[in-house]
């Protein structure tokens, strides 16, 4: 398989891009080595190899869930400009 810039005209044309000559040639290029890298890897031997979803062992990097106590109402609203039955009161954004 290989990319004509045709192929890169195509793409182009949907992502909106207005290219150059030089640098469709360019894409078509780049483009053609990957493909190329990507039919090399395929060369490889991989049966009996186990599928990955990450090369390092991962395990559950977060902290465990502690309870702690909360602020209170009232310190909540201590610095708030405008508070109205135990809310948040902000001008509308909406008409």
């Amino acid at each position: 398989m290989s990319i004509q810039v045709k192929d890169v005209e195509h793409v182009a044309k949907l992502a909106r891009l207005n290219l150059t000559d030089e640098e469709r040639e360019m894409f078509t290029e780049q483009l053609n080595a990957i493909l190329q890298y990507a039919e090399k890897l395929n060369e490889l031997d991989t049966e009996g190899v186990e599928p990955t979803t990450h090369v390092l062992h991962l395990s559950n990097v977060m902290r465990e869930d502690e309870v702690h106590e909360s602020l209170s109402q009232e310190k909540v609203f201590r610095n708030v400009p405008d508070e109205e039955d135990g809310q948040f009161k902000v001008p509308a954004v909406l008409e």
